[in-house]
């Protein structure tokens, strides 16, 4: 019964090690820390791997525009809102495109000239509008954020210990010779 019981922690202390050595790579790839700062459990090859970053998102982390994005991370988080919510307006204005091209195939090069026009026009009006949400809504979820983090930091910040008086008001703890000298005569 104990060498079972012993077979069964030496097993479950080897998958917690390796599930605790699964988090601390996962923590490595997604932090910005050198590479020769960071920590191996790997007795294998004492060289930490970088694992899950792919070679185009690397360069593009590299490239001018990826380093801008990265010191201005308001501009990044309204970038990726706004080709999130353009996604649905693009694919139908290229769907309208082929369509209208297949209709050219077929003989009718007016309608798909005044399709296209209108089309990318209203793709304009309705790109311009999504930009202009997009904006408000990062400015708005970034601003909530500000704001319910300095409220959970305020509300979970220490505070001086408090005593009840006989009136039931809640006062400060002040010692009797903080009162010393205050209502002499």
């Amino acid at each position: 019964m104990a060498k079972e019981e012993l077979r069964t922690i030496s097993r479950n202390l080897q998958e917690l090690q390796k599930k605790l050595s699964l988090l601390i790579d996962s923590f490595q790839n997604n932090s910005k820390l050198p590479q020769h700062s960071r920590i191996s459990l790997d007795s294998d090859d004492g060289v930490s791997r970088l694992g899950s970053a792919s070679s185009e998102v690397v360069a593009f982390m590299k490239s001018p525009v990826g380093q801008y994005l990265d010191r201005h991370p308001f501009l990044a988080f309204t970038l990726i809102v706004f080709i999130v919510m353009s996604a649905v307006p693009v694919g139908f204005f290229l769907l309208i495109v082929m369509l209208t091209s297949l209709a050219a195939l077929l003989g009718v090069i007016i309608l798909e000239g005044l399709v296209i026009a209108v089309g990318g026009l209203s793709l304009l009006c309705i790109l311009c509008g999504l930009g202009f949400v997009s904006l408000v809504m990062s400015g708005m979820m970034i601003a909530s954020y500000v704001v319910v983090s300095s409220l959970i930091n305020y509300w979970f910040s220490p505070r001086p210990l408090t005593q009840q008086n006989t009136s039931g008001d809640f006062l400060p703890a002040m010692k009797s010779a903080d009162f010393e000298g205050l209502y002499q005569e």
